[in-house]
């Protein structure tokens, strides 16, 4: 479902490597780039290279592995103490996104119960993990599109921010996996691409995604939001999410809380889809999670031209919080969590 090119791959067998789109030069130009040792995971990570949390989970496993093959010798010891480095290492590339810890702490588990091994086994060992760690990803993702899509009818109107497609996870994508799902299911339907200020995900990847899969899709500035939803017939809206509190308090990119401010004045539903991994049960309130703040150029440059004052103050959050009571219900993989409470959501992710 959704575009064609999968957002990275892992190239031959344990001693290979990653393939992945460099997010950064879409949609001019599809470009992949090889991703050879663990600090060149990490910078496409920072950089955004590759983005979305289900996908930087993905990366980072993968990270592990290109790690770890650098270890020479046959010290069981030295070689869990060298992997465990490189995890607490890729650790540092993104503050926000859950799911990089997510899978770290499923590769630093799997690594623990392989201790006393040949390094040579547990090489092979943790590249399987990393291996089944994608592919569930790429079942979860089409288990989202089947429960969100039906949410969508024929002639709905959807809203979404930023981009949570294919681009976004190691499969067909969170939210916008619900629309490819509904789109090859036969139902028509338009949705308006909020733009998402400052590095532009949602017109330079989510309207690329969804017109390469033969949506309808109608680009809009992030300030056109409200107005969309007064005057468009805005039906519902879907987005996703980097990490989401025990009490369903969601954690997404930077003018989310906006649109669903906006949603619940318009009286429109507003949905979060993402994967159980996506959830932080050990956080009470989205007043818990870390809050990325992104490099000031990113606001004051515009394609690497200046368009603000030199030396101007500026504060750039990469995401904010839409709390819970603003979110009409949240899209798992294991069903539909509506209405939300810490009760609703535990029992459902441990369905």
């Amino acid at each position: 479902m959704g575009p064609s090119n999968p957002t990275l791959t892992w190239e031959g067998d344990v001693g290979g490597y990653v393939s992945m789109i460099d997010q950064t030069r879409l949609p001019q130009e599809l470009l992949y780039v090889a991703i050879r040792d663990k600090e060149a995971m990490w910078d496409a990570i920072q950089r955004l290279v590759i983005r979305g949390a289900p996908a930087i989970g993905v990366a980072a496993a993968y990270g592990v592995v290109l790690g770890a093959q650098e270890f020479e010798g046959s010290d069981v010891h030295l070689f869990q103490k060298h992997v465990r480095s490189v995890m607490d290492y890729l650790a540092t590339s993104r503050p926000t996104a859950v799911n990089l810890f997510w899978a770290l702490e499923r590769m630093r588990t799997r690594l623990k119960a392989l201790d006393g091994q040949d390094p040579r086994d547990q090489k092979a060992a943790l590249f399987l993990e990393s291996c089944l760690i994608h592919q569930e990803d790429k079942a979860i993702c089409a288990e989202l599109g089947r429960v969100g899509a039906q949410l969508v009818e024929s002639g709905d109107t959807l809203l979404t921010h930023c981009n949570a497609g294919a681009l976004a996870t190691g499969g067909s994508g969170t939210a916008l996996s619900v629309m490819f799902h509904a789109h090859e299911e036969g139902r028509r339907f338009r949705v308006f691409v909020d733009e998402t200020r400052p590095l532009l995900q949602g017109s330079r990847l989510t309207a690329w995604e969804l017109m390469q899969a033969g949506i309808n899709a109608t680009l809009i500035c992030d300030n056109m939001a409200a107005h969309a939803m007064k005057t468009q017939g805005i039906t519902r809206i879907f987005v996703g999410a980097d990490r989401i509190a025990a009490n369903g308090d969601a954690c997404n990119k930077i003018g989310t809380y906006g649109v669903a401010i906006a949603a619940q004045a318009h009286n429109i539903p507003f949905y979060i889809v993402a994967p159980k991994s996506t959830f932080d049960l050990s956080l009470s309130t989205g007043a818990e999670i870390p809050i990325e703040e992104r490099a000031s150029e990113e606001i004051t440059a515009f394609y690497g031209h200046r368009c603000a004052p030199e030396d101007v103050q500026t504060w750039s959050p990469a995401f904010d919080v839409t709390p819970h009571q603003l979110i009409t219900g949240i899209v798992t993989e294991k069903g539909l969590i509506s209405p939300l409470s810490p009760e609703a959501i535990e029992e459902t992710l441990n369905s």
